[in-house]
C-alpha cells in the first residue's frame, strides 16, 4: 500500500524500499497518465542515485501503459530535463530525484505544460488516482530513448554565454547528476575546469549532496591552490549552485543574485526580477538602483517559476541557490547559474572577491532546520 505521506508540497519523495519501490513507481507512472491524458508526449530523466534506475524504468513502463510516449534521457540534472521538455515541445516531464536528500531518498518531480504538480496544484488530485488505483484499459504508448539531450542542452547554453578566453573555475559535483554536464558544458563556454568528485556516485560517498559550508571546505582549498577565479558547488540533481570566491570565501545566494542583477539589468532596462522573501535587502535595493522591477515571492521553487513566468522576468532567486533565468524557459539551473557569473566577471574585469566587496551586507538572521518526523508532520 503507497502511503499518501510521499506526497510532498513541491514533488513526491520517500525512503527507496520504505516508501517507494517499483511496483510504486509504476502506479505513480500510470496514475500520471491518467491525470494527464493518454497520447502525450513526456520526457524521463533520472539522477545517479543506486535507486534511480529501476525506479525510472517502473515509472516509464507504467506511464507507456496509460497511453503515454516517453522520451527516456537518461542520467541528466533536473535542469536539463525541464529543458528538454520545453525544447522538444513535449506535453510533460518527470526527473526521478531526490535532489539534497540522502541517497536512501528519492522521488519524482513532475513537469506538465501548464506548470509543476504540487500542493494546491494537482498534488492533491494526482494522489486521489494513486491511492484509489483504479485504472481505465487504454492504448500502450510508445518509449524511445534520446542520447541527445545532453548535447542539446550543451549547445543551447554556450552559445548564449560570452566568457573570455582562459577563464579559471574549480567545480565540485560532488558525484550527483552534475557529474553528466561537467567539465564539458564549461569548457565549451571557453573556461578552464579543474574538478572534483567528478564521477556519478550513486552513494555520495564523498560528501553529501548538499552544498554548504560543511561540504565546500576542499573546494574552498582547490580554488586557493590553483589561483581560479571562483568555485562552484553542487546539489546532487545540479538545480542548486553554491559559490566561493577567490579568496576562498562562501559568498551568500543573496550577493550572487545581486551580480546576476547587475549583470542582466545593464542590458535589459526596467525588466522585472523575483526573489523570495528571505532575500537580503540588497537584492531590492540593487534592482531598484539600476531601473529594474523588484517583484517579491513566497518561498519555493514551483511560485518563483510561476512568477517567472507570469512576470515575463529575466531572472529570479532564493537564498538557498537557486537561480532562474529567462534564457532558459524560466527555470533554475545551477550549471547556467556558474555559466552567467563567469560572463559577469568577464565583463566587469574585477576579481569575484572585489566585486563581491563592492556590495553592501547586511546583518542576516541564518536559516536554522528542523527535524520533523513525518508522524507528526502529516496530522
Amino acid at each position: 500500500m503507497i502511503s499518501p505521506n510521499i506526497f510532498r508540497a513541491y514533488d513526491i519523495r520517500g525512503i527507496y524500499g520504505v516508501d517507494l519501490n517499483e511496483e510504486a513507481a509504476k502506479i505513480i507512472g500510470r496514475a500520471i497518465a491518467e491525470y494527464s491524458g493518454e497520447g502525450r508526449i513526456f520526457i524521463v530523466g533520472r539522477d545517479v542515485r543506486l535507486s534511480s534506475g529501476p525506479l525510472s524504468e517502473a515509472l516509464v513502463h507504467g506511464m507507456a501503459s496509460g497511453g503515454l510516449n516517453i522520451v527516456d534521457i537518461g542520467i541528466v540534472t533536473t535542469p536539463l530535463l525541464y529543458f528538454a521538455t520545453r525544447f522538444y515541445r513535449a506535453d510533460g516531464g518527470v526527473m526521478v530525484s531526490a535532489s539534497h536528500n540522502p541517497p536512501e531518498w528519492n522521488g519524482f518531480k513532475i513537469l506538465l505544460d501548464r506548470g509543476f504538480v504540487c500542493k494546491g496544484m494537482g498534488m492533491e488530485d494526482l494522489m486521489n488516482i494513486v491511492l484509489k488505483a483504479k485504472f481505465r484499459e487504454v492504448k500502450p504508448g510508445s518509449i524511445r530513448i534520446n542520447t541527445s539531450a545532453i548535447e542539446d542542452y550543451i549547445e543551447y547554453v554556450s552559445e548564449r554565454v560570452n566568457i573570455r578566453s582562459g577563464f579559471k573555475i574549480a567545480a565540485d559535483p560532488g558525484g550527483g547528476s552534475a557529474t553528466a554536464l561537467i567539465p564539458l558544458v564549461f569548457e565549451r563556454a571557453g573556461a578552464r575546469v579543474t574538478t572534483i568528485y567528478g564521477e556519478p556516485d550513486g552513494s555520495f560517498t564523498r560528501h553529501p549532496p548538499e552544498p554548504d559550508s560543511r561540504t565546500l571546505e576542499e573546494l574552498k582549498s582547490i580554488v586557493l591552490d590553483n589561483d581560479v577565479e571562483f568555485g562552484i558547488g553542487f546539489d546532487g540533481d545540479g538545480d542548486r549552485a553554491v559559490f566561493v570566491d577567490d579568496r576562498g570565501r562562501l559568498i551568500p545566494s543573496s550577493i550572487i543574485l545581486a551580480i546576476l542583477i547587475r549583470h542582466y539589468l545593464s542590458r535589459n532596462k526596467g525588466v522585472p526580477v523575483v526573489y523570495e522573501v528571505s532575500c537580503s535587502m540588497v537584492v531590492e535595493e540593487t534592482i531598484r538602483a539600476l531601473g529594474g522591477k523588484p517583484i517579491i515571492s513566497r518561498v519555493g521553487h514551483t511560485y518563483i517559476h510561476e512568477k517567472m513566468r507570469a512576470e515575463d522576468a529575466v531572472l529570479g532567486g532564493e537564498t538557498s541557490g537557486h537561480f532562474y533565468f529567462k534564457d532558459i524557459y524560466g527555470f533554475d539551473d545551477g550549471i547556467y547559474a556558474g555559466l552567467k557569473l563567469a560572463e559577469a566577471i568577464s565583463e566587469d574585469g574585477r576579481r569575484l572577491s572585489e566585486i563581491v566587496d563592492s556590495i553592501p551586507q547586511y546583518p542576516q538572521i541564518p536559516a536554522k532546520n528542523y527535524n520533523c518526523p513525518d508522524e507528526a508532520k502529516f496530522k
